[in-house]
């Protein structure tokens, strides 16, 4: 009650309840107000809480800020069921129900502090905050805003309300140690304007620094701390002007004007206005629940003993709380919801204080984000805003120098591949040196950086340990980033964060060239079906020419031998289309023509087929080989639930060497006819046995090798960008071809499930449809040839049995017999 809060509070409360009952004079309630001054001691307020609730038994308690002492003033209403309304920005209705925070939660600002660093293009910059217990509750919510914006804290710092000014310089000397530039405040108004008035002396409010602060200090800032804050850039809750407002402020004027004449007054709050609508909700709701007061809740009752394990439950506490959370009107700080017994706006304003006043240089709403209105209609983003040091252009995001601190990067001591990775001593300079593609990665990205970032490459035993330990050390802060041969896993992003992947992503698999020396290898581009099937149709095609054409055609008459010679040169002439004997039948051209086009099909799809054969060596991969993976890797357990192995399929191995080994003894001697392994690794194989072995992808997929950093550290989204620049630039394709030379192409299989041996083999089913014409095509020559010769009247056994005649036959034999024997 001694500060200008407290009156400032309490006479909002009042004029709130007076101006309720005048507008609504037959309400059948009315609220007493009972009054106690804490003095500023937390345990005067529990004290008098218990005091209301036992001997006034009163139906609700307002308190106006709660620090973390005064919580247990939440758990007092839960017992009591005694709604407990407070302007603290710090919630806790999560965990008492009876609790309602009539203000804004203060992490909902950090969603449009994220939006304005991003607008801004800073990824990190200085926490400070206060030091107490509700602002080290908050830093976890707060920091996951960040993090989901790609924004994170290079240093943070906690000050204390009991700072002397030489302990808050020394904190601000070290900010301007580590070359700090961008600030963020989280501090009441006192500890604020210290802050700043001590930034000022030191030249931190000069050009080249932005200084953000936050709602804590712009809604309770006092003109005097202008002078110390020019060019401080803050969000302030939103409150709408309106006629009520303005009435309302002349009224606290006046007010102030009579009592205390001589006292500077200062300007009506955010809390005085949240004061107001919270008086106002509470008298609503004790109307529409038609609560009954109880009779002793006079001052001058006879005191209880208080007594917490009997303390009085109140009747009408549950109905009272549940119009409060239900109320949905419009107060002086605009629309009221109180979803989870939390309000709920969303709107601040963006002041930037110059001179002796702040000038709003634009807003930030949950809706539309930044904008110079209050609306979506806005065509820029914020108004031109004035920094530190008078000059309108906005400071450079700097990196953190940690006080000359060496970047701490952790790397595998031994590597099974080191193409990828590796670290030894130098003998002469006594001093570490690694290398590897990985490592040439991460120093190209952290060379191409704006910054200078001085760091030393630290061995991690993996002897006896994994690349998830490697990880966890980076989580306990051993280490400040991890490089190497690292996938990027799910489990692992929980601890850590991953920069952007730089290799390939997803497994391959590599398997031994097989040169095929079947003598009857030729036959191998068409299956057996298909070659059955064409032979047949070649015979019935010369069968139906020689029926076709014997009775009138020369060439295809004479000596039987001579007929039958005749008829399969012709059938073998056609698929070279070198047939010399002329056609006199319709029906023969008819027949011929159809078999001609799928000759010429057949004839290209063998000679394709089996160009492939011949230039595409072959992958010989069956379901009873044994595949090889990594040891003590999670290959293994990704291959079994994604590809259904069986576990005494999979064979582990440790390195390139003994890969090799493996494949070149194979499945039926011992080794494996496949690897199955992340394709970096792969390309390592190929690039040490390039002339042996082939890879080709598979449908799984891993994320890929990434660096891994500190959750927060600024360095993972420049890492990441760098790494973007380093692939678009083509310098990643020149760090594979140095350590991945002479490697094979990378194939994709067309049929997944399918030998590979014989993908390329075409079967009956490609032709059926051809071979389907080809027939039909005979079936009409044959049914047209029978209407031909019942139209001469002839038979079909005449005809044949006059080419089948005895004598003429006998004929025959005797004219061959005899040239023989003149031979």
């Amino acid at each position: 009650m001694g500060t200008w809060a407290g009156k400032m509070v309490r006479s909002c409360i009042e004029m709130a309840l007076s101006d309720y009952y005048y507008i609504s004079p037959r309400n059948k309630t009315r609220i007493a107000l009972h009054v106690r001054d804490s003095k500023g001691d937390s345990f005067n307020s529990i004290a008098a809480a218990l005091d209301l609730l036992e001997n006034v038994e009163v139906q609700a308690i307002i308190i106006p800020e709660i620090s973390d002492k005064e919580l247990y003033l939440a758990m007092l209403g839960d017992i009591a069921r005694v709604p407990v309304l407070s302007f603290s920005s710090i919630s806790s209705s999560s965990e008492h129900p009876y609790f309602i925070q009539v203000a804004e939660d203060e992490t909902t600002q950090f969603h449009g502090i994220s939006a304005l660093l991003d607008a801004f293009k800073w990824r990190s910059f200085v926490f400070l905050y206060e030091d107490t217990t509700n602002a080290r509750q908050i830093q976890p919510y707060i920091f996951d805003i960040l993090q989901e914006n790609h924004l994170g804290v290079s240093y943070q710092t906690a000050i204390s309300l009991t700072s002397t000014d030489d302990q808050i310089i020394n904190v601000l000397h070290k900010l301007m140690t580590m070359k700090a530039s961008i600030i963020l405040v989280h501090l009441s108004p006192s500890l604020a304007s210290r802050v700043f008035r001590n930034a000022k002396l030191l030249g931190m409010m000069n050009k080249g620094f932005a200084w953000i602060a936050t709602s804590k200090t712009m809604d309770f800032l006092d003109s005097s701390f202008y002078e110390s804050m020019q060019g401080v850039l803050g969000f302030k809750s939103y409150i709408p002007s309106s006629r009520k407002l303005h009435s309302l402020t002349l009224r606290y004027r006046r007010k102030f004007l009579k009592t205390k004449p001589i006292v500077e007054i200062k300007e009506l709050n955010v809390l005085g206005i949240w004061a107001y609508d919270a008086s106002w909700i509470l008298a609503d709701a004790v109307e529409r629940v038609g609560a009954k007061l109880p009779q002793n809740h006079i001052e001058d009752a006879k005191l209880k003993k208080l007594d917490l394990a009997r303390l009085r439950v109140s009747n009408s506490g549950p109905s009272i709380l549940s119009e409060i959370t239900s109320s949905n009107f419009t107060g002086l700080g605009g629309k009221i919801q109180l979803n989870s017994r939390i309000l709920v706006r969303g709107t601040y304003e963006i002041l930037n204080v110059i001179g002796n006043g702040e000038r709003r240089a634009g807003y930030w709403t949950s809706a539309y984000g930044l904008t110079n209105g209050i609306s979506n209609s806005s065509s820029d983003i914020l108004e031109p805003i004035i920094w530190p040091g008078f000059t309108l252009m906005a400071p450079e995001s700097r990196l953190i120098q940690m006080s000359g601190k060496i970047l701490k990067v952790g790397i595998p001591a031994k590597s099974r591949f080191p193409e990828l990775v590796s670290f030894h001593y130098d003998h002469r300079s006594n001093a570490p040196t690694a290398g590897g593609f990985c490592i040439d990665v991460f120093q190209a990205a952290i060379g191409s950086l704006p910054y200078n970032i001085p760091f030393e490459y630290v061995p991690f035993d993996n002897e006896y340990g994994s690349y998830t330990d490697l990880v966890n050390e980076v989580y306990l802060q051993k280490y400040d980033a991890a490089v190497g041969d690292i996938t990027i896993l799910s489990n692992r992003s929980q601890y850590v964060e991953f920069t952007s992947p730089y290799t390939d992503l997803g497994l391959g698999m590599v398997t031994k060239l097989e040169h095929d020396n079947d003598p009857w290898f030729f036959l191998k581009p068409l299956n057996a079906n298909l070659w059955i099937m064409s032979a047949c149709f070649f015979i019935l095609m010369g069968f139906l020419v020689w029926i076709f054409e014997h009775p009138t055609n020369e060439e295809f008459q004479g000596p039987p031998a001579r007929q039958i010679c005749t008829v399969l040169w012709f059938t073998i002439s056609t698929l070279v289309y070198a047939h010399g004997e002329k056609l006199q039948s319709n029906l023969s051209k008819f027949v011929v023509g159809i078999w001609l086009f799928v000759v010429f099909i057949l004839a290209s799809s063998y000679t394709a087929n089996l160009s492939s054969l011949l230039t595409v060596q072959q992958i010989k991969l069956t379901r009873s080989d044994y595949i090889g993976y990594s040891a003590n890797s999670f290959v293994s357990g990704f291959v079994q639930n994604n590809l259904n192995f069986h576990d005494n399929r999979l064979k582990p191995y440790q390195s390139p060497d003994e890969y090799d080994k493996a494949l070149r003894s194979g499945s039926k001697h011992g080794g494996v006819a496949a690897i199955m392994e992340e394709i970096p690794y792969l390309k390592v194989l190929l690039a040490r046995y390039p002339h042996n072995y082939t890879m080709f992808d598979s449908s799984l997929t891993t994320s890929g090798f990434g660096f891994a950093f500190q959750k927060g550290s600024p360095l993972v989204h420049d890492m990441s960008r760098a790494i973007v620049e380093l692939r678009e630039k083509g310098r990643l394709q020149e760090l594979e071809n140095k350590w991945f030379t002479n490697r094979s192409p990378l194939l994709s299989p067309d049929n997944e499930g399918t030998e590979p041996s014989q993908f390329n083999t075409l079967s009956l089913d490609s032709f059926l449809g051809l071979f389907l014409l080809s027939g039909i095509s005979k079936a009409i020559a044959i049914i047209i040839f029978f209407f031909y010769l019942i139209r001469k009247k002839l038979s079909l056994s005449y005809f044949i049995s006059k080419m089948l005649d005895r004598e003429y036959l006998i004929f025959i034999l005797r004219n061959y017999i005899s040239r023989r024997v003149i031979r």
